[in-house]
């Protein structure tokens, strides 16, 4: 057995030998080979090189262009990801309806995108027209129209330099409030674990190498993301993430899946490599090149030629100067998301001038850049509300008001992008209390607020089709529509001339929990014809360890005693309304 286990191995090595000395080529055919794949997510449209001092602060699209076609020079196997949120939130994208954006990923020669939430926000019929004008495709395995029928590709296999890359994308079902829910009322987002192994079996079918997830799921908590993918779904080897704004410097493995995310607004873009050896993924490693690490990058002139002739279109009309402010107009996310500004309450003031209202209320999520003090042009506005919204006012009940303002300060002190900004109504905000509990002193106009009343309220259209899960408002008929956000504040500035808006609250903030008198102890029960307590003896007792926190009186209904036997049985509880700990051990009667 030894000699014929010897003679095939010398076989083996003779044959190995021979292919290296007569066809160097094929006895190397399957060594390891690299594939790069760069990536971006959430650039909202921030497509330019942003410089100042020196010092790049935005990559831009013509610098990620240029690195793309450097990478080529030297290995063909490149590919470039694009992760969603990208063709809507800048006056580039939005004055035009995201053209222009494709126009500039069609020159930088992308791979793949799949749509993230905002990408939604022009409509998903505007959406499939972009798409016939894109040269590279959409792909979403989760994306169905009312029939259960796949609306775009659910992914796309890329032939490679000696092996198959297979991707497929998934967009988060968040989209069906985080797009005015009008957008995609014809279309449903389903579940995404089942998506992905479907896609994963049909191209494990195809004989791909790779598998790709390109994702807008991102990797904040809830029950679609990108980790709980890559937990539950076998097979893949990278996800291309986007949608939480994640950064991650080197990428993060979940089990065998490597997950990457470039974080933000084009302030980095995304280089991962993988090792590709007789059809396995051998390594893996990402990084992110940041925007200051690129100054060196020349950016790639037809792509800069680009975004001059587009620029040249948008630069007259956005020029225009409307008015004047003393002060910044603070729109900055970590604000609006938590708190009152200047900003926000000189919008809601903007709605009810434009409308009548009495209330108007508006997310702090559809805020998005402030405005330094001075001259106040189009652009200004355009980029601090790109979305598009328009006003709605509807005829809402005291109590639903309530219920709005209540949800949107229930995920305070986290920031939360329906943060409600209001004009004609002031309330106190217990910040100490529990959610769905914190508003009260509710005044509409001055007066107490009459629950059953209808008030004419305004706000925008993505908030009154129950956008940001503000679903209290959903039911209400429409009394009327106004022009779009940016057009209101634009004529009301122009109105008002010169700005000077300072912060007077119309939310009252209280960070003390209101103090509530606590119960007196019952009595103590007669436990003995002489009405002493009976003191249960050791044999009679046992250790009890606290499984969550709660009142001693809790316990003993809980156990069915007297709360006195506590005290009598642990003599280091003095007081009756103390509270015991989860985990804490004392004595308790044996019944």
């Amino acid at each position: 057995m030894r000699n014929k286990r010897f003679m095939s191995l010398a076989l083996s090595i003779t044959m190995v030998l021979s292919l290296v000395l007569f066809n160097p080529i094929s006895a190397f055919a399957d060594d390891a080979k690299e594939l790069v794949i760069l990536h971006f997510n959430d650039t909202h449209a921030r497509v330019k090189s942003v410089e100042k001092d020196g010092v790049v602060t935005g990559v831009g699209f013509d610098r990620i262009a240029q690195y793309k076609q450097d990478l080529l020079k030297e290995n063909p196997n490149v590919l470039m990801l694009d992760a969603g949120d990208t063709l809507h939130g800048q006056p580039i994208a939005t004055l035009s309806q995201g053209e222009s954006i494709v126009k500039i990923l069609n020159l930088m020669g992308i791979d793949a995108f799949t749509p993230g939430n905002h990408d939604f926000n022009y409509g998903f019929a505007r959406l499939q027209e972009l798409e016939k004008m894109m040269n590279f495709p959409i792909v979403s395995a989760n994306v169905m129209d009312k029939s259960g029928k796949e609306v775009f590709k659910p992914y796309v296999i890329k032939e490679m330099d000696g092996f198959k890359v297979g991707i497929f994308g998934l967009s988060t079902p968040e989209t069906s409030y985080k797009t005015n829910p009008k957008n995609v009322e014809t279309i449903d987002f389903t579940d995404t674990i089942a998506a992905a192994k479907k896609a994963v079996e049909a191209l494990e079918k195809e004989n791909v190498d790779v598998i790709i997830a390109l994702s807008h799921l991102g990797l904040d908590q809830g029950d679609d993301t990108s980790d709980k993918i890559a937990e539950a779904v076998d097979g893949i080897d990278l996800v291309i993430d986007g949608h939480s704004h994640t950064t991650l410097e080197e990428g993060r493995m979940v089990k065998n899946t490597l997950i990457a995310s470039t974080g933000e607004y084009d302030k980095a873009f995304g280089i991962v490599t993988l090792k590709i050896a007789n059809g396995e993924v051998t390594e893996k490693s990402a990084k992110l090149m940041a925007a200051a690490d690129t100054k060196d990058i020349v950016p790639h002139p037809d792509v800069v030629a680009l975004l001059a002739d587009i620029d040249k279109g948008l630069n007259e009309i956005l020029s225009e100067k409307i008015g004047t402010s003393t002060v910044m107009l603070d729109g900055a996310r970590e604000n609006v998301r938590t708190k009152e500004t200047n900003f926000g309450q000189l919008v809601a003031d903007a709605m009810l001038d434009a409308t009548g209202a009495e209330v108007a209320l508006t997310n702090g999520g559809g805020i998005r850049a402030s405005i330094e003090a001075g001259d106040i042009t189009k652009n200004h506005i355009v980029t601090s509300f790109p979305f598009g919204n328009y006003l709605v006012t509807k005829e809402v009940k005291g109590k639903d008001i309530k219920a709005a303002l209540e949800h949107g300060l229930s995920k305070y002190p986290e920031q939360n992008g329906g943060f409600p900004h209001v004009a004609g109504i002031t309330f106190t905000f217990n910040t100490a209390n529990p959610a769905g509990s914190r508003v009260s002193d509710l005044m509409v106009g001055g007066s107490p607020v009459d629950m059953e009343k209808a008030y004419l309220f305004v706000t925008n259209d993505f908030m009154a089709a129950g956008g940001d899960d503000y679903t209290m408002l959903k039911p209400y008929a429409t009394v009327n529509e106004y022009a779009a956000f940016d057009e209101i504040l634009v004529n009301y500035i122009k109105k008002m001339g010169t700005i000077s808006t300072t912060l007077v609250p119309r939310m009252t903030v209280n960070e003390t929990a209101p103090v509530t008198p606590a119960p007196m102890p019952e009595p103590m029960p007669p436990m003995h014809h002489d009405g002493k307590v009976i003191v249960p003896s050791p044999a009679e007792t046992m250790n009890y360890t606290v499984h969550h926190d709660m009142s001693i009186m809790e316990l003993a209904m809980d156990h069915g005693f007297a709360w006195q036997h506590i005290l009598v049985l642990n003599p280091e509880i003095s007081n009756p309304m103390l509270k015991l700990k989860a985990g804490q051990v004392i004595k308790l009667p044996v019944h």
